[in-house]
Formats: structure tokens, C-alpha cells, sequence
């Protein structure tokens, strides 16, 4: 689609285009063009969907990734990196201009920039034309990881600090022995009614590319059991045809061990029945069944033998639709079955009354898990109490230092105190349809600065697995997490092993940094230091805090010296045309002088006894006035 043909269409036929493509539909209609333009640029088009480039995806691993910084394709307006200053509303619409290379002032000794370097503020500058890109064409059309996550960072520049919540105390006490969708036990983007019957994904209407998962508060281990889920409604904007066409909903129930991901079929103790006719398990899908539409009910059984094994089989609207699954005693490793369900852009209610009857009558002699004893199932979480109970783990650092690593071992070394890991390929991991790698990494990175709200809101152990390389971004997440215990960790190796862990990157996930981008990163990265009013512990990873000071601070000189300096552009004075301004009315003796009319005070006069003024006292206002005649015109005026 031609750029032309964009500009032409009307603000809504954008948005209904940028919907059916996944993207963000907010802002004016200039943002939306450019994000048009440039979907179409990347491969897909609303008329023409071509499938993504599965070299341009970004892999998962379980190492961070290294993040990608690059200029925008080619439009209207120069592919530039833009450095102006950002917004402070962090919920406000999300599109900005490429902020990417923005920088700050540091606090402390580092905020001093070398005079003569030409990089107090490095802004708008195009790797293109600078041919520092060190990538082929496909590259600088993509955009990585670190251009979205620090573009979420800049949102932090001038917010106001987050206010305590007023007239809330701590969190209300969930009934342990009560069955319900656990509020404790799900992605923080799926929302939990308040009677733990039903859900729904919190953010479906702005990411609809997620998949959002909850496990019951109780699982078995014995006995036959089952449960119902009913699909309520689809959440979705789009017509039925294109919601027909792009697969934009699905839903997933089933069982899980108590230690599977909350991604429902995608582990080897996973087991699901999907809404478009299949089973899956371990990320593998086969017929079976049929698919699922609004009101249908799916009814899950388990069926344990004495000796361990167990038979997983399904129904829908009473229907029996066959064993699905058979496990021995050894395959489940002893862990307890949980009932699950993974939706997207849908939402669920579960038959969780312990007297109510089935919806439809299941197979003779199982019982429902809600109507269990007690002693027959198994709490699978324990609940925290308070957020002093908590902690959360703020990750500092550079793209591919090794933060993500870092994370991943300290939640190996402590499953006991399950952090969640709020991070952008977490999120990316949730996903489970694909589409353009470039549409996933801007809702990943967006998604992921609400679920840092929600998360100070709801208490557990997280860990923020971002750069965080901004003053301005720590600051503010840290002081949504008052009342938690709250720990920075910043990850800043040698030099030498940074070289070698993004070269590693390279070669394994095919995924490069361009030049530029890490210049300005490091331009704009600054260290924390302990404040006991934002942090209650400071550890310095690789290197010591004054090794990794005096390594950052050449980071910064090289920088600046490399960057190009900032060429500000003309400006041409505006040109005003004078206006002629007419007063209107004039005052009472003008008019009684010039045109013979008395003063209401006073007796009217005849014209002849008025004193004539020449010229009027509002001459220069007059259309008949001439600088080179002057009021000639009027002299025979007697």
C-alpha cells in the first residue's frame, strides 16, 4: 500500500486497519499513518497479509536477548531517532515518535557531560545516514526489544511520583478451603471476578495478541473428578469475518501439574482441550473434538486408577467426546492435576457451587471438585498475606549483560518464594498465534509497564527484568512498590565479556544491536546508589560498584566522542502580515467631534458649532489613509 494512499483515508478507516492488524489504534491521525506506513512497510498490509519472517522474530531463550535499536523506514518524514523530550502520563495513548535515543540527567558526579563534545543532549540523529547500522536493509526496517522497553522508560522522565493508595488496607484473606480461580495462581493479565467463578484477560481491548492463564486454588490426586466451563462471550473488537479469519479469540481447559507454566499445553504435564477442535499437550496439537462457540460448556474428568494412572477425557454440552489423554503413575512425577483454563480475548465461568447442579450431567460416579471433602484435595499456593511479606527484584543493566540469566538462576536457586518474572520475552511467550515480530514487541513492552502497576497492587515476589538504565524509570517503579522489600541488582560485566556475550547473541539468535543504538545506551545508562527511602538492598553483579562506575564512565567519553554532534536546525522567523484593527466603537467626544453628535449628557448641538478635528484621532486606522496623500481627499470636505 502506498504511503499516498494512507494520507487519504479518514481517521477511522486507520484505526479499523490498525486493528485488524494487532496494533494500537490512539493518537492523531499523522501517528496513525506512520504506524500504517510502516506495518506495511515490515510485510503485512490490510489488503495483503503476507505470514512474518520467522528469521525477524524474536527468539526466547533463556538468556536475555540482545535488543535491537534502529532508525524508522523510510516515510513522509525522515527516518530519525527522535530525543525530545517525553510525556509524563504513563497511561495515556502509547504512541510517541522514536525516543529510543533519548537521554537525561544523570544524578550525581556523572551528570557532567565533557564540554566541547558536542553530546549534552544527543537527539535526532539518523543511523541510516550515518551508516552506522552495521545491518543489512531488512534489519533497519526492524525494530528490537531495547527500542521499545527504553521507549517505556522515557515515559517515566517527567511523571509525578506514584501516590500511596488512599483508604485501602491490607489485602482481604481468601477462604483456604473454598475452590475458585486463583487470584494468586494466574498471569497478572488475566482478571478474577470477585466470587473466583469467573475471568477474563485484563488488557484484551489494547493487547488482544495475549494469552492470558489461571489455575484453581485446589487440585487431586486421587478419585474421579471433574468440572465445568462454560465460554460466556468473545471479547473482540473486530467484525466476524476478520475475527473469523485472523483467529483474534481462543480457549484452552484442561489439567496441569501443580509445577506446569500457566501457559496451558504448551508443557509436557499440560494437558488441554482447545476451542478450534484439538488437544494439546507439550505445544503438540491433534484433532479431537469439535470447536467451541459462545455458551458452549466443556465438561473436563479425571479418572485415577489405584495404582497412580489416570484418563483425562472431555465433554461438550453433555456430549462425551472420548479419552483425550492417558498417563501412567512415573509420567506424573507425583505432582497433584489442577484445573486450568487459557484464554484469549474471551472470557469463562466455572460451576464452583458445592450444592449446585451439574450444568449437564457428567459420567456416572464423578463428582464434582467444588463438592470434594476436604481431606480429597489439595491447596496448591499459599496465599501471601501482606506485601511485607513480599519482595521485589529490580534488574539494572545494559542489553545483553545478562540480566535475564541472572533471573532465571535466582528463581531456580528460590522456587519456594515463585517469583514471577515480569520481563518483555515473558510476555512474548504468551503469544501463542505469532504474527509480526515488530506488533508483538510494542504490545509486549506496553503491557508490560500496566502489569508493573498491577503487580505493586497485588501482593508476591516479582522480578522487574528490564534495562531500568534510566533515574527517572527506577525511581518511579520503585516508589509503586512502598511496602514491599525491595532489591536492585545491577549486572555490568567487563568489558571484554559484554563484547563476547552480544557477539554471542549474534551468532546464536541471529539478533544484532546496531552501533548507534548502543552508543546512545550507553549515553543515557546510570547507575543507582543506596537510598533507604527507594531500596532496602544494592548488589553490584561482575563487576564492584566502583570498577562498574570508572567502566561506565569510559562507556560515556567513547560515546560521546563516536556520536556525531547535534545539528540543530534553522530557524526561520515567522512571517506576520499586519492585520488593520478597527476600534470600535470610539469614545463619546470622537463621535462628537468628527461626526456632530452630542454627548447623551449634554443638549445636541448643530454641526457648526463643533470643533473639527483633522485629522481624526484614529487616522492611522482608516482604509482611506494614504502615507504619500495623506487626506488630501477630504479638503474639499468643509
Amino acid at each position: 500500500m502506498k504511503l499516498a494512499d494512507i494520507k487519504k483515508l479518514k481517521v477511522a478507516e486507520l484505526r479499523s486497519k490498525l486493528t485488524e492488524l494487532g496494533l494500537d489504534c490512539r493518537g492523531l491521525k499523522a501517528d496513525l499513518v506512520d504506524r500504517l506506513w510502516h506495518a506495511s512497510q515490515s510485510g503485512q498490509t490490510p489488503e495483503q497479509e503476507k505470514p512474518p519472517d520467522d528469521n525477524s522474530s524474536t527468539p526466547s531463550g533463556p538468556t536475555e536477548p540482545a535488543e535491537v535499536l534502529v532508525s524508522q523506514s523510510e516515510s513522509s518524514s525522515p527516518p530519525e531517532l527522535d530525543c525530545a523530550a517525553a510525556p509524563c502520563e504513563v497511561d495515556r495513548g502509547r504512541e510517541f515518535t522514536n525516543t529510543a535515543t533519548q537521554t537525561e540527567p544523570e544524578p550525581g558526579p556523572l551528570a557532567a557531560v565533557p564540554p566541547g563534545s558536542g553530546a549534552e543532549t544527543v537527539c535526532r540523529v539518523n543511523e541510516k545516514q550515518l551508516g552506522l547500522s552495521g545491518g543489512s536493509a531488512s534489519e533497519e526496517t526492524d525494530r528490537g526489544r531495547a527500542f521499545y522497553e527504553f521507549k517505556e522508560e522515557i515515559r517515566y522522565k517527567r511523571c509525578k511520583s506514584p501516590q500511596p493508595p488512599q483508604g485501602k488496607g491490607e489485602e482481604e484473606e481468601l477462604d483456604e478451603d473454598k475452590v475458585r480461580l486463583d487470584p494468586y495462581g494466574c498471569h497478572l493479565h488475566f482478571k478474577v471476578s470477585s466470587d473466583g467463578s469467573c475471568g477474563e484477560p485484563r488488557f484484551w481491548d489494547r493487547f488482544p495478541l495475549l494469552w492470558s492463564g489461571c489455575k484453581l486454588s485446589h487440585g487431586v490426586r486421587q478419585g474421579r473428578v471433574g468440572f465445568e466451563v462454560r465460554l460466556e462471550r468473545k471479547l473482540t473488537n473486530l467484525e466476524p469475518e476478520a475475527l473469523q479469519a485472523k483467529q483474534a479469540y481462543g480457549l484452552r481447559v484442561g489439567w496441569s501439574g501443580g509445577e506446569s507454566s500457566l501457559l496451558l499445553g504448551e508443557d509436557e504435564l499440560s494437558f488441554a482441550y482447545d476451542s478450534r477442535g484439538k488437544k494439546v499437550s507439550g505445544g503438540n496439537e491433534e484433532e479431537y473434538g469439535e470447536p467451541l462457540s459462545e455458551g458452549d460448556i466443556i465438561g473436563c474428568y479425571a479418572s485415577f486408577s489405584t495404582d497412580g494412572a489416570v484418563e483425562l477425557f472431555f465433554h461438550k454440552n453433555g456430549r462425551l467426546l472420548g479419552r483425550a489423554f492417558a498417563l501412567s503413575a512415573s509420567a506424573l512425577r507425583a505432582q497433584v492435576l489442577v484445573p486450568h483454563v487459557l484464554c484469549q480475548n474471551c472470557s469463562v465461568r466455572l460451576l464452583l457451587d458445592p450444592i449446585a447442579p451439574w450444568w449437564y450431567p457428567g459420567p456416572p460416579g464423578f463428582t464434582s471438585l467444588a463438592a470434594l471433602a476436604a481431606g480429597q484435595r489439595e491447596r496448591v499456593t499459599a496465599a501471601p498475606t501482606s506485601k511485607a511479606q513480599c519482595e521485589v527484584v529490580m534488574m539494572v543493566g545494559l542489553p545483553g549483560s545478562g540480566k535475564s540469566f541472572w533471573a532465571q538462576t535466582l528463581m531456580k536457586q528460590h522456587p519456594e518464594k515463585k517469583y514471577r518474572l515480569l520481563g518483555t520475552e515473558e510476555l512474548l511467550s504468551c503469544m501463542l498465534n505469532g504474527g509480526q515480530s515488530d506488533s508483538r514487541l510494542q504490545q509486549a513492552s506496553q503491557c508490560l509497564t500496566d502489569l508493573i502497576k498491577v503487580a505493586a497492587e497485588t501482593p508476591g515476589n516479582y522480578i522487574l527484568d528490564q534495562c531500568n538504565i534510566l533515574f527517572s524509570a527506577r525511581r518511579h517503579k520503585l516508589q509503586l512498590f512502598a511496602g514491599f522489600r525491595r532489591k536492585v541488582v545491577v549486572v555490568f560485566p567487563p568489558a571484554d565479556e559484554w563484547k563476547r556475550r552480544l557477539l554471542q547473541h549474534r551468532m546464536t539468535d541471529g539478533v544484532h544491536i546496531p552501533q548507534t543504538a548502543l552508543l546512545k545506551l550507553q549515553v543515557s545508562c546510570s547507575f543507582p546508589e543506596l537510598q533507604p527511602d527507594l531500596m532496602e538492598e544494592l548488589e553490584y553483579v561482575e563487576l564492584l560498584q566502583e570498577q562498574a562506575q570508572i567502566l561506565l564512565k569510559e562507556y560515556k567519553q567513547e560515546a560521546h566522542r563516536l556520536l556525531p554532534p547535534v545539528i540543530k536546525p534553522d530557524k526561520k522567523p515567522k512571517s506576520y502580515k499586519k492585520r488593520r484593527h478597527f476600534q470600535w466603537p470610539p469614545n463619546r467626544k470622537q463621535w462628537t467631534a468628527v461626526h456632530g453628535w452630542a454627548d447623551p449628557r449634554s443638549n445636541l448641538q448643530s454641526w457648526s458649532q463643533q470643533p473639527r478635528h483633522w485629522p481624526p484621532p484614529y487616522q492611522q486606522e482608516n482604509y482611506d489613509y494614504s502615507r504619500n496623500v495623506g487626506y488630501s481627499g477630504y479638503q474639499s470636505y468643509s
